[in-house]
């Protein structure tokens, strides 16, 4: 899964210029538990902290929808979220992308795979070689299957 850092039109942070930003709030989907302490959302609001020197709180949130809303209302500075989540709050409210997340060979983003039946009609249709033929179109209808609602891969 992408984790992508959006952040809104800095609603936290619009003002005067001079005015010193000394806080940030996180959008986080928090857990109650972590079985991997490196995953506790926390541990990033405390590197961030000493590192920024700013005051980094955390704003829990239980979707990635209840995400791009603390975005959207200002109740959140930056966010943490998957790749579809992204594309919604940039779609719908003209999120921005602040960072990614960089795979170990260098890209910024990663390919998700469509799978059918071999003996499927979709799948002949790929296979016919007939620039008529649609396999996209042959999809309309049919239920996929996903990891998540917003979620960019399945």
């Amino acid at each position: 899964m992408i984790v992508i850092m959006l952040c809104s039109t800095l609603s936290g942070c619009a003002g005067d210029d001079e005015e010193p930003l000394d806080s940030l709030v996180i959008a986080y989907e928090v857990k109650d538990d972590y079985e991997n302490t490196d995953e506790n959302p926390q541990l990033f609001a405390d590197y961030l902290s000493n590192e920024l020197n700013y005051d980094v709180t955390l704003y829990s949130v239980d979707s990635d929808g209840a995400m791009i809303e603390a975005l959207r209302f200002g109740n959140a500075d930056i966010a943490l979220m998957d790749g579809g989540a992204a594309w919604v709050g940039w779609q719908q409210y003209d999120l921005q992308v602040l960072a990614a997340d960089q795979k170990s060979d260098g890209r910024t983003y990663y390919d998700a795979h469509a799978w059918v039946l071999a003996d499927s009609a979709m799948a002949s249709a790929h296979l016919d070689d007939d620039p008529y033929t649609d396999p996209f179109a042959l999809l309309q209808g049919k239920t996929s299957c996903h990891t998540g609602w917003l979620k960019s891969a399945g």
